[in-house]
């Protein structure tokens, strides 16, 4: 009894084994290569798979997602013989798993070898200037060039990216001492129109200060003007109107010129014409003050019109 339990446990372990072997699981977004007596045979896809279990074997199980690989720098000499190191990273998918088992050995090697042969082919055409300012430019040709060599392979190049193009040090501190000569020059620039237009500003904004001082002291000197030669009509139309005699009049006119005469704005003098009348009464009464007034030439006029002198400037 014990050998035949011995057996059946042996076939129980074999069964399950086969079990095992038979049902085949397949991650989704991914691909499994069968072979059959080192044969292809079939490509296993996303799911619950059967195969012949000590006769179907799994080749090689590949991710169909989007991969990323970065690659080390690579020195590449210029068409200047300036030698730069140059950070890659390519994004790959793979579309035939089939292709990608049997075209090639190691599809990522085989790449990053196709990756650094045409790097180099791009860069030895351009010159450290270029190379540095065309990334889209070498990032095209060189998607290009991949897509096409890693077509037969079941491989599609999405997308090539120049991650860092580091120049000889040299260069680099020459580089540097340039940027910042610019950058000074630049601010420079700045600061002189800066303060160019400052002084622009400055100067019209004192003129625009002096032209509204002089207007408003014109204004405030024709005001001025014009109440004081008011205030002389109305001072000459009362004491007219009180019917003063002529030695009153001279008087009261006698106490208002140095009112007239007062600020050097005033050149020109309101004399009614009755002074006249006045003043030649009241040189009759004192004698000789008829010299110092230099004749009226207004009596003639009659009625109450006014005259006007002007005041003699002093230098």
């Amino acid at each position: 009894m014990e050998p035949v339990i011995i057996v059946l446990i042996i076939l129980v372990v074999l069964v399950f084994i086969a079990l095992i072997k038979t049902i085949q699981v397949i991650p989704q977004a991914s691909a499994a290569i069968v072979e059959r007596f080192g044969r292809y045979t079939r490509t296993l896809n996303a799911g619950l798979n059967i195969v012949v279990p000590f006769i179907d074997t799994i080749r090689n199980r590949i991710d169909l997602r989007e991969q990323v690989v970065p690659f080390p720098p690579q020195p590449v000499i210029t068409q200047d013989n300036l030698v730069v190191n140059i950070d890659t990273v390519i994004y790959y998918q793979v579309t035939d798993a089939r292709a990608a088992t049997y075209e090639v050995a190691s599809y990522i090697q085989a790449i990053e070898q196709l990756t650094v042969t045409t790097l180099r082919n791009i860069i030895g055409g351009m010159d450290l200037e270029r190379t540095l300012t065309s990334r889209e430019e070498i990032n095209a040709a060189l998607r290009g060039v991949l897509d096409e060599a890693t077509g037969k392979w079941g491989i599609r190049v999405n997308r090539v990216e120049l991650k860092a193009i580091e120049p000889p040090t040299s260069i680099q501190d020459s580089m540097e001492k340039q940027m910042r000569a610019d950058r000074d020059k630049r601010a420079a620039i700045l600061t002189a129109e800066g303060t160019r237009q400052a002084a622009i500003l400055t100067a019209e904004g004192e003129k625009q200060s002096q032209i509204l001082r002089a207007e408003g002291e014109a204004k405030a000197a024709a005001l001025r003007a014009e109440g004081e030669a008011q205030a002389i009509r109305t001072v000459f139309e009362s004491i007219h109107a009180g019917d003063a005699d002529q030695k009153l009049l001279a008087y009261q006119y006698l106490q208002m010129l140095p009112k007239i005469a007062e600020g050097d704005a005033n050149k020109l003098w309101i004399v009614p014409s009755e002074i006249g009348d006045a003043l030649k009464g009241l040189s009759g009464a004192m004698g000789n003050f008829g010299p110092m007034v230099g004749g009226s030439g207004g009596s003639g006029n009659g009625g109450t019109g006014t005259e006007r002198r002007e005041k003699p400037s002093i230098d």
